[in-house]
């Protein structure tokens, strides 16, 4: 079998997989709640692999591995390291006492959440809209996607953007949450699979000194803190901003509702081992960056370095074409599996938050759902139709100013157990967004991780000074402890 023909069977048997998964899925999706956070069947092992697969998306095994190529060990420690601590920190701070205010007040998404916190439909609302801004990462998503499908087919980067869409939008349709539960748990297989050989395969580049080597390419590049990088250069911007945002990052809605899929609170152990495990993984493809720069791969864009690397390590022997078709098909499904949670997440908050509280009349869901998706897809494509020169920072903008915005409200609403005022929620979270826009856009800070983290703080000194200066029986519901 020649490697072109290898390729159409390979694709096709993973395009009818995945199809069958979704076929699955549909049978299982009977209501808008199913389609949204599924009937509360699923294994935690299952959820588990499922979250680690959206949290590790198009941006880790595609578009981050070409901030470790530019700025190195610093780029590295950002991603790697002070992420993957967030990531850690913000499940076992928040999982427990998440899933069960979403449990009482039956909530199948985050503003649904907000709402039985703080009993307030206009806040509600204000995160439902404020969540559409995950529209920047679904641009990321489609972009990193159509370069590897342009490294795979004869096609341009418009077409391969319409054929990543028609394929995600196609089996999400079907089964909602099961489609993608199931799909991710696959593709999160495959991209074990292909993460660990990967790895092995490109540490030859260090010679058996790691630090040595990245010295080869530059003092600074093998430094903790890169002084000539605009993006990475101090401990702040390192360390504590990737810790600050990507703890924050876990409060989108296509991630922090993947908990409310848990049957119980006995599940989250299990919940949390297996995502921390599979998606601590996954966070070695940032190496490429380093093994790209090592191989003296050049790239016109940034944002295509790790197909370029998989160009030349296998687009050269006949072996390494069959193994580049299966890297390849993995690496899509990586950003399929982010992809499809945000669809989801965002058709259900549009649906169950946005219409469903405006309506003058009774909507079937499950039927707007799927019609919301459409809708989510063509403004996707629009927006990536012409991408900006570095589409990381461009999603960073967006999706790190909805994590500021949501931190006070969801982590003083698990952890607080007390009412807290309507005033003090409302002002941290305006606060949270302006701030980050407003230094990322108008006053010069170019790394979004940082003016993210900046407006984070300032926020939760709003909302510790409302809650000092608030008394203790707010008004409020009085019943929503999240002790019990």
């Amino acid at each position: 079998m020649t490697p072109e023909v290898f390729k159409y069977c390979v694709v096709g048997a993973y395009a009818a997989l995945v199809y069958w998964l979704s076929w699955r899925g549909m049978r299982r999706t009977r209501s808008v709640a199913g389609f949204s956070i599924g009937n509360k069947d699923m294994h935690p092992w299952l959820i588990g692999i499922t979250l680690a697969a959206s949290i590790s998306s198009t941006a880790t095994f595609v578009i981050n591995p070409g901030f470790v190529y530019a700025d190195g060990l610093s780029a590295y420690l950002h991603y790697g390291v002070a992420g993957s601590l967030g990531i850690l920190t913000a499940f076992l701070v928040l999982t427990r006492g998440f899933l069960r205010l979403g449990e009482r007040g039956a909530a199948l998404t985050i503003p649904q959440w907000i709402h039985y916190r703080y009993q307030h439909r206009g806040l509600s609302l204000f995160f439902a809209f404020i969540n559409l801004l995950s529209i920047t990462f679904v641009v990321l998503i489609l972009v990193g996607c159509s370069l590897l499908v342009t490294g795979l087919f004869p096609v341009d980067q418009k077409t391969a953007l319409v054929l990543v869409l028609v394929f995600v939008f196609s089996y999400v349709l079907m089964g909602g949450t099961y489609a993608h539960a199931y799909t991710n748990s696959l593709q999160g297989i495959m991209m074990l699979l292909v993460t660990a050989v990967l790895f092995v395969q490109g540490w030859k580049y260090f010679d058996g000194d790691f630090i040595g080597a990245l010295r080869s390419v530059g003092a600074e590049y093998a430094a903790p803190f890169n002084r000539d990088s605009s993006l990475y250069f101090d401990f702040f911007s390192v360390f504590v901003s990737g810790f600050v945002i990507t703890f924050a990052l876990m409060l989108q809605p296509h991630i922090l509702t993947k908990v409310l899929y848990l049957r119980s609170e006995k599940d989250i152990r299990q919940f949390i081992i297996s995502t921390v495990v599979v998606g601590s993984v996954f966070t070695l493809m940032l190496m490429i960056g380093f093994y790209a720069r090592l191989a003296g791969v050049e790239v016109e864009s940034q944002d295509a370095v790790v197909r370029e690397y998989l160009l030349h390590e296998l687009g050269s022997s006949p072996w390494g074409e069959y193994a580049l078709v299966f890297v390849f098909i993995t690496l899509l499904a990586a950003g399929m599996s982010t992809l499809d949670g945000i669809l989801v997440a965002l058709s259900a908050m549009v649906v169950n938050d946005i219409v469903g509280p405006l309506a003058s009349r009774r909507v079937d869901g499950l039927k707007l759902s799927r019609w919301v998706l459409v809708g989510v897809g063509v403004i996707g494509v629009v927006l990536a139709w012409n991408p900006p020169p570095l589409v990381g920072l461009f999603a960073q903008k967006g999706v790190y100013g909805l994590a500021a915005a949501s931190v006070v409200p969801i982590l003083f609403g698990v952890l607080v157990r007390r009412p807290i005022p309507v005033w003090v929620v409302w002002g941290a979270a305006l606060i949270g967004l302006a701030a980050h826009l407003l230094l990322n856009l108008a006053l010069g800070v170019e790394n979004p991780a940082v003016s993210a983290t900046y407006a984070i703080f300032a926020a939760l000194v709003f909302g510790l000074g409302g809650l000092l200066l608030s008394p203790a029986r707010a008004v409020g519901p009085a019943d929503l402890s999240t002790a019990d």
